[in-house]
């Protein structure tokens, strides 16, 4: 994984900043115990669901506001970066002035919440799909660039958790900015749709592409006309050579309100017969029948446009799958085998966002442990500080 490039507000605006975005009841408290004294304080961090721990983004800006304000925060890392963390269980303690502390606890908590749950998503996409290959094409899904780095951040961490376990994981990203979090310098892509329908035909748009960019691989985007089979063994035919040196990638993209290209209900349900019987006899909510024999990028799908590429010779040429993959989706999937070369997905953001709500309770001052009724589990049982900052 990449190292972070920080862009958040300059140092010298970051005080401006932070007392503009903090909520007010921190801030008086911080007035407060100026007046009356300082004391040292140690915050349990936690969330309420499982979670893979992605401290790094709230660990970096802290460590800019302990240089900025001249002053010294200890981290006991209780869960390294990339570990599964259980529900409730504190992730992080961070111990400090309160008064320098006690201002940032609205920002450092929006800083780890959605980037640890991210990073269980794609761990767990990664996990259901140990052989394929994923990108990260969530940053049109994203409020903003914060949020856009966060969550690549996670999925990269996700995916680097998941390669430790033997799976291939988020192997990049779609935009150069977010890029360094996969160990690259360039975002990865070949075309969207307005490029089709610049060209008026999706071999036109791959003929383009492959003239402005000949040394890049060709994924050819084959749904705009919906002729996914047509259109992409008419790419194949057009590029015999990159087909042939595995250079080549055909792209289903197939939106939910039609079935891919000679597809239909019974269709689909013969290709399945044929490919993973075993699935589409297993009992299935509908979401998940959907997933197998569905319009859309089905299981179904995959497998009509792997028979159509093999039966012409086109065994080398690739599939990218993408629309809506999900953590359950990549199970569907997984369950029937299906064969997928590549995952472009940005289904890895959180998808019930209350379940990203960090929470941070001091649980000592000056050394004494102290916590609210009912929090008792986040004392800390080991007292050794594993990293500080000043």
């Amino acid at each position: 994984m990449g190292t972070r490039a920080v862009s958040t507000a300059p140092d010298d605006h970051l005080n401006t900043d932070i007392a503009a975005r903090t909520d007010s009841y921190f801030t008086r408290t911080k007035e407060v115990v100026t007046r009356y004294g300082d004391v040292r304080v140690t915050y349990a961090v936690f969330l309420r669901r499982p979670v893979i721990s992605a401290p790094r983004l709230m660990l970096d800006w802290l460590e800019r506001v302990a240089r900025v304000r001249k002053t010294r925060f200890d981290f006991d890392l209780v869960y390294p970066e990339g570990s599964w963390v259980g529900a409730g269980e504190p992730l992080v303690y961070i111990s400090g002035s309160l008064v320098q502390l006690s201002e940032l606890e609205t920002i450092l908590l929006q800083k780890v919440g959605p980037a640890c749950v991210a990073a269980h998503n794609a761990y767990q996409m990664c996990l259901a799909l140990p052989q394929v290959e994923f990108l990260a094409m969530d940053a049109r899904h994203c409020a903003g660039a914060e949020m856009q780095d966060m969550m690549a951040y996670g999925a990269a961490v996700g995916g680097a958790a998941a390669q430790r376990e033997g799976a291939k994981g988020f192997t990049g990203g779609a935009n150069d900015g977010t890029a360094h979090w996969f160990g690259a310098t360039r975002g990865r892509g070949t075309m969207p749709h307005s490029l089709i329908g610049y060209a008026g035909s999706t071999l036109r748009a791959a003929e383009m592409f492959h003239e402005t960019f000949p040394d890049l691989p060709l994924t050819a985007l084959t749904d705009y006309f919906g002729k996914e089979v047509t259109d992409g063994l008419a790419v194949c035919a057009r590029f015999p050579e990159l087909a042939a040196e595995g250079k080549l990638l055909i792209r289903l993209d197939t939106h939910g309100s039609r079935f891919l290209e000679g597809l239909d209900p019974a269709e689909s349900y013969s290709v399945l017969e044929r490919h993973a019987p075993g699935a589409i006899r297993r009992y299935r909510s509908d979401t998940e029948l959907r997933y197998l024999i569905g319009t859309g990028v089905s299981a179904a799908a995959i497998w009509r446009m792997r028979d159509a590429l093999d039966s012409a010779g086109y065994r080398n040429v690739r599939i990218v799958a993408s629309s809506g993959f999900s953590v359950e989706k990549c199970r569907v999937m997984a369950d029937t085998k299906a064969p997928i070369d590549i995952v472009g997905t940005g289904s890895f953001l959180p998808e019930i966002w209350s379940e990203t709500y960090a929470t941070a309770d001091i649980v000592e001052y000056d050394g004494v442990p102290r916590v609210k009724v009912g929090r008792e589990f986040l004392l800390r049982r080991r007292t050794e500080s594993k990293a500080a900052v000043s």
